[in-house]
């Protein structure tokens, strides 16, 4: 549906749209406000707005009990479809905890998982900055419009993952950083994610939010510990008596994630209508033979296939599914010869 259709429903067919008809009866439609959004995604390629019903629609946020109805997106939108694991924590971290979050984001990147947290200072924007420094994907959710760079300091840090990852706010794209718009931009950074990591976090922490949310979403929560003194782990260590898994490291993390990381890739299918008579035509023999019988990451399957990552995961998991490959933490290797 292009833009001009999109107006001309709006205004004279809203019936015709995707939205239930209790929602349809609640909706009251500010044209003004319309015509922004519409502008503003006219206004530049990497503009995107994604709606619940959209195939592109994250799926695992699809599945949380208040889910956006609309995401307003600059950057690459295919960063949606990697499998992605929150990291947050402390605005005012310690050194130990910056290191800690900039390693953990290393390695999990690394391991084809993208990073999600909220582009704030400290452990959010130690995450963003080390998974960046690898070459990896990295979204940011804002508790603002995504025209707005908040905080300032993070200008660059703001213009780095648009080139490669994306900007994420379920807000009008010039909506300001309003104090109350924080809370709720967490079940968005809990709700993308498999699981969602507190490096480091008081017993205030707002990081503890998006635990709890997650925690109520399904998903899986973890903390690092750290010194009982000067209480900059007290709300970790209140997470870890509570269920959360210790994490001393990106294995810890990610020998939970299977089942999820599983989920993920079969919601992605299903959203992408692969059907037994779509699969001849995928290029499958090429693709296979860059999966080795030893552990292959999925950055080298994409870029030896040429393909868009997107595309690469559903074949990915077509093969998988036909049992030519299997998922191993790390990437795939092949199980069989063509």
């Amino acid at each position: 549906m292009d833009v001009e259709e999109i107006r001309q429903r709006l205004e004279f067919e809203p019936q015709a749209l995707p939205l239930s008809a209790s929602l349809l009866a609640k909706c009251h439609i500010d044209f003004n406000k319309v015509e922004q959004a519409l502008t503003w995604l006219d206004s530049q390629p990497n503009h995107y707005i994604v709606t619940l019903s959209d195939p592109l629609y994250p799926p695992l946020l699809a599945q949380i009990s208040d889910p956006p109805q609309v995401l307003f997106i600059k950057g690459s939108i295919e960063s949606l479809l990697l499998p992605s694991i929150a990291i947050v924590g402390s605005r005012n971290a310690s050194r130990g905890g910056l290191d800690m979050a900039a390693d953990l984001a290393g390695h999990l990147a690394n391991q084809g998982f993208s990073i999600t947290s909220g582009m704030a200072t400290g452990i959010d924007g130690a995450a963003h900055k080390a998974t960046l420094a690898v070459d990896g994907t990295t979204m940011a959710v804002l508790g603002c419009g995504v025209e707005c760079i908040y905080p300032k300091r993070h200008q660059h840090l703001y213009h780095d993952i648009i080139n490669t990852g994306c900007v994420i706010s379920e807000y009008w794209p010039s909506i300001g950083p309003f104090a109350g718009n924080f809370p709720r931009r967490n079940r968005i950074v809990s709700g993308l994610s498999l699981g969602t990591v507190v490096v480091e976090a008081s017993r205030k922490s707002g990081s503890l939010i998006s635990a709890r949310l997650a925690m109520e979403q399904n998903r899986e929560v973890f903390a690092v510990p750290g010194s009982v003194l000067g209480g900059y782990s007290q709300g970790c260590h209140d997470l870890i008596k509570n269920g959360a898994k210790l994490v001393e490291s990106a294995a810890d993390i990610i020998e939970e994630l299977g089942c999820l990381s599983d989920y993920h890739l079969e919601q992605l299918h299903l959203r992408h209508h692969i059907q037994d008579n779509d699969v001849s035509d995928l290029p499958f023999p090429p693709l296979l033979a860059s999966v080795g019988y030893e552990t292959t990451a999925i950055d080298s399957v994409v870029e030896d296939s040429g393909k868009p990552i997107d595309l690469v995961l559903i074949q990915m998991l077509e093969l998988e599914l036909q049992g030519w490959v299997a998922a191993v933490p790390g990437g795939y290797v092949r199980l069989k010869r063509s």
